[in-house]
């Protein structure tokens, strides 16, 4: 099974049409990807559904860079 850094670094390119090299620990959804609210909204939809947890919406608004994205699935996953 690929890891969750894999695994996020698909959903991101995916949904948003950019290349997977593109996305790094550092890549700032927004601002580097250009990724809007929806788009953010969107992504915290597919990461809960493809990691089966619940992202809250005040930790959503808190996570800006992939790495922040990582970090917290892991921690989610974990806590199961």
């Amino acid at each position: 099974m690929a890891s969750i850094q894999e695994r996020v670094t698909s959903i991101i390119a995916d949904q948003l049409g950019v290349n997977k090299e593109s996305v790094t620990d550092k890549t700032d959804i927004a601002n580097d990807l250009g990724a809007d609210s929806l788009d953010i909204a969107e992504l915290m939809i597919a990461f809960e559904d493809e990691f089966d947890i619940d992202i809250v919406e005040e930790d959503a608004q808190n996570i800006t860079t992939v790495g922040q994205v990582v970090e917290h699935i892991t921690k989610a996953v974990e806590a199961k």
